[in-house]
């Protein structure tokens, strides 16, 4: 039997059927074993496959099978598919990568650059963001095959890259030898060792916020979307503010009594206001990064005992923010205890919450948006109203696109979101709607990216008309890079540079390209929005269909966070409360109630 033959098998054996891949001559036995016995879905380029492999795998219905992995040849093949590990790593997610590499007897050594053909050290570039990279330059054994790919996909995920000799791969093998001999439980033994501290700790947790007066429970991508559907009916049933990171989105309904939002550098500013003032906030499931704190992590929860439950010890004892009860278990299990006992009566302080919300909208009078455009507050809005519950939901990864739909969007149960803001890469919102889309063939996929973003990736439109996805994608046209825009416009007087189609950006005819490509197109009436004839029809219609949404170029994005610039030039941030433009000093001292001297500026 064939080596990569045989790893196809225990692939199938782990869960992954599909395979996303470019192909390469230093791949071929793989290629060859997957072909008659996985669904292989071919890619223009390797990073969207890598993209697309992580967002398939974290949009997949629970207890689902149909993993995906990427597979890559060597040289250019693993060079071009380094940003979707970095976005992964970041993201705690897993991410399998299959790779090719020149034959073990033609490895350089000796100093020398190169000696196989395409020949690069795949592994040197990416073992800082893996769990595993490994070079396999003779068959190894089922057992630590399994090994390396479990652990991507236990305790902190992350993504694992297997980097195969192009002889190992084709080399024949005895199957009985190779399976003898027995799995490793040390990962099993480790999680079950988090569970069962997080039981321990349980009782105390619950007792902090009996015992609380203003306490929130901050749902992170580490509670599973699987015990946010289990606990939900008890958590909204007790009194406590419920609040989620962008990456656990999904994880509660936003029309839920005491859901009040998501706080963030860039979040919502009754969301920000309200953790501000919090007494206890239970952190689970999240690394409280500098995104979540803001960047001025000091003023983070200034009143509050902060509770972490993070799986990661090095996330606990970082040092940002202050955490005075770490807790290294896991938050699943913590979450599904606390909600069995009774957590208190905090009514004051949930009529508190719903008064803020109502008192600060979630888009700022002070936007720019001039007549004959598109508000993209009021799109996300408004999209969010037009989404069904079972609809996969991907915004992009960074700018105006990503900020507006954190600020704006009213998340339903049931809805399936996934982002990564943690790299926060242009050109990810094409890649990841086609993994998600893939996942689930049955629902709808709703994406958006900006028009910059998804000029970066936009060869992959070939891999939506090819697969017929079920795809309905937004492309934001504003003629650039909007949040560097703004920052030019902010911090350096509008002196605007390769941001912007006047100062050097080039883009495509929108309506000829999608033509190229056989895809249908529409571009929405800037006055009448979704109410443009054909839209609704288009948005219902099984298929792939992109909308074009024209956006003002100077359209501002407020509330924000302001940074100044000190006297020895560095950047100093507000802390997460104070958001800009100021609130009106009445509004400012009814939201900000539990700050002993209240401030209404920055």
């Amino acid at each position: 039997m064939k080596y990569s033959d045989l790893v196809v098998e225990w692939l199938l054996e782990l869960g992954y059927s599909r395979c996303f891949f470019v192909a390469g001559g230093n791949i071929m036995h793989l290629l060859d074993g997957v072909r008659s016995r996985m669904e292989c879905i071919p890619f223009v380029h390797e990073v969207a496959a890598g993209i697309a492999a992580e967002i398939h795998n974290e949009a997949l219905p629970t207890n689902s099978r149909d993993r995906a992995f990427a597979l890559v040849t060597a040289g250019p093949g693993l060079t071009n598919i380094v940003t979707a590990f970095a976005g992964a790593w970041l993201e705690s997610r897993e991410l399998l990568v299959l790779g090719g590499q020149a034959k073990s007897s033609d490895l350089a050594d000796g100093g020398i650059r190169q000696r196989g053909i395409q020949e690069i050290d795949g592994v040197a570039i990416v073992q800082s963001l893996c769990t595993v990279a490994q070079r396999i330059e003779q068959p190894i054994s089922k057992a630590s095959f399994v090994a390396a790919i479990e652990r991507g996909r236990s305790c902190r995920k992350g993504p694992v890259f297997l980097e195969f000799c192009l002889d190992a791969q084709g080399a024949p093998v005895d199957r009985a030898y190779l399976e003898m001999s027995p799995a490793s439980t040390t990962l099993a033994e480790q999680e079950q060792s988090f569970a069962v501290r997080a039981t321990t700790a349980a009782p105390a947790v619950a007792e902090r916020i009996r015992q609380s007066l203003r306490p929130v429970i901050l749902l992170g991508g580490g509670v599973t979307r699987a015990t946010a559907a289990a606990v939900r009916e008890q958590l909204e049933q007790a009194s406590v503010a419920v609040m989620t990171t962008w990456n656990g989105l999904d994880r509660y309904d936003g029309r839920a009594h005491n859901f009040f939002g998501r706080p963030n550098q860039w979040g919502q500013r009754h969301a920000n206001i309200l953790i501000q003032q919090a007494d206890l906030v239970i952190a689970l499931g999240t690394r409280l990064g500098m995104q979540q704190t803001g960047f001025n992590w000091q003023e983070f929860a200034p009143s509050a005992t902060i509770v972490q439950a993070e799986i990661d010890p090095t996330e606990l004892s970082k040092g940002h923010p202050r955490v005075d009860m770490p807790l290294q278990v896991d938050a699943n299990i913590l979450l599904t205890e606390i909600v069995r006992t009774s957590l208190g009566d905090h009514a004051d302080w949930l009529a508190f919450a719903r008064e803020v919300r109502e008192l600060v909208p979630l888009e700022d009078p002070q936007n720019i948006c001039r007549s004959g455009f598109i508000d993209p507050y009021h799109f996300w809005t408004e999209l969010g109203e037009l989404c069904s519950s079972d609809d996969l939901v991907i915004p992009c990864s960074s700018g105006g696109a990503e900020t507006t739909f954190m600020q704006a969007f009213v998340q339903k149960k049931g809805q399936t979101t996934v982002n990564d803001k943690g790299l926060a890469s242009m050109g990810y919102g094409l890649s990841a709607a086609i993994g998600a889309a893939l996942s689930d063939h049955t629902r709808r996929t709703v994406s958006v990216e900006g028009d910059g973003g998804f000029t970066q990736n936009l060869q992959e439109l070939a891999t939506v008309a090819v697969n017929r996805l079920n795809l309905k994608f937004f492309i934001f046209s504003n003629e650039g890079y909007a949040s560097i825009r703004m920052t030019q416009r902010n911090y350096f007087g509008g002196q605007y540079l390769g941001c912007d189609v006047r100062t050097g950006l080039g883009f495509p005819d929108w309506m000829k390209l999608m033509d190229a490509y056989g895809l249908p197109c529409l571009t929405l009436d800037g006055t009448l929005g979704f109410a443009t004839p054909g839209f609704s029809e288009a948005f219902a219609a099984v298929g792939p269909q992109i909308f074009i949404v024209p956006l003002d170029p100077e359209q501002t994005y407020y509330p924000k966070i302001n940074s100044r610039v000190t006297a020895n030039g560095s950047m100093q941030s507000a802390p997460l409360h104070l958001m800009s433009p100021d609130l009106p000093e009445n509004i400012a001292r009814r939201v900000l109630r539990y700050f002993p001297e209240v401030v209404v500026s920055g």
